[in-house]
């Protein structure tokens, strides 16, 4: 048997297969402005390709979106892919998989999820990459419909895509780290350029940095204030490449915290930028056991 975990992202999807034959994965990006046809027949040929490396079939996926979906499996919200409003999520995952048991659940609820089976304890997960994903796991389960990403800790920030202002995600996502390097540099910043950037020390972009730093220390303080939370872990593909992220959220977090009442302890993630695709994997092995999700089970 064959379990597939797919992290779906805003301009990335990577897949892992496992099966008793080993692992395998693969990664590839996907255009911003890619329709839903385009983007759902580029997994299909993706997910064959990675397949046809295994001799034994899929039973089961388990899928990490970061889009909101609603209780009548229609994607309500993608602010990276707007085109995907609206679209029947499991009649499309259907259409690539057939038959497989499938299953989706919020991304930053698997990454949790997959960062507490390592680390253990109760958790809250935070990931930076096209957006800011979220998750907090309690006594080994996830809280569903926690959008941390949406949590507002600057009344007077920046415009979110939701319609808020000062949301996590308008502060601390890659697009918006990159977007205020660029202000203060004078010149647009590339994802490739900017962990470079923070090592040699570069004045623009450690700024940059400082300020999405300081919106998750306030996300992290406020659910630890509200749950008595005792982690924070700082993953996300962004933040897996700038060298010392999690280590300037923790010293924003030492600021903001009270006398008398210890913050979470902030460490990086410890699947690194894989923790949501690690999620999918279990997912796929567990289902509904692990956590409160949505469930195809081919009898379409």
């Amino acid at each position: 048997m064959t379990y597939l975990g797919i992290d779906v992202g805003g301009t990335k999807v990577a897949l892992r297969a496992e099966s008793a034959a080993g692992t395998r994965e693969l990664r590839f990006a996907w255009a911003a402005a890619g329709t839903v046809e385009a983007d759902l027949e580029l997994l299909a040929s993706q997910a064959r390709a990675l397949l046809a490396e295994l001799p034994e079939p899929v039973v089961s996926v388990g899928v990490a979106m970061p889009a909101t979906v609603g209780p009548d499996g229609r994607v309500a919200a993608w602010p990276s892919r707007p085109g995907w409003i609206g679209v029947d999520l499991p009649a499309a995952l259907g259409e690539v998989f057939g038959t497989a048991r499938i299953a989706y659940a919020d991304d930053g609820d698997l990454a949790a999820l997959a960062e507490s089976a390592v680390i253990g304890g109760d958790l809250v997960y935070l990931g930076v990459g096209t957006g800011v994903g979220g998750g907090i796991v309690l006594d080994g389960r996830p809280v569903p419909g926690a959008e941390l990403g949406h949590m507002v800790v600057d009344l007077h920030g920046e415009s979110c895509p939701c319609g808020r202002r000062g949301c996590v995600q308008a502060l601390a996502s890659g697009p918006a780290i990159l977007r205020r390097a660029a202000r203060f540099r004078g010149t647009e910043v590339s994802a490739a350029e900017f962990p470079t950037a923070c090592r040699t020390g570069a004045v623009w972009a450690l700024a940059a940095v400082e300020s999405a730093c300081l919106a998750l220390a306030a996300a992290v303080v406020g659910v630890g204030e509200a749950l008595g939370v005792t982690s924070a872990v700082i993953g996300g593909g962004f933040a897996d490449a700038v060298e010392g992220f999690a280590a300037r959220v923790a010293a924003r977090v030492a600021d903001l915290a009270r006398p008398g009442h210890p913050p979470p302890r902030v460490r990086a993630a410890a699947l690194g930028a894989d923790s949501s695709l690690t999620g999918a994997v279990l997912l796929a092995r567990d289902g509904s056991t692990i956590m409160p999700t949505r469930v195809l089970d081919g009898t379409r």
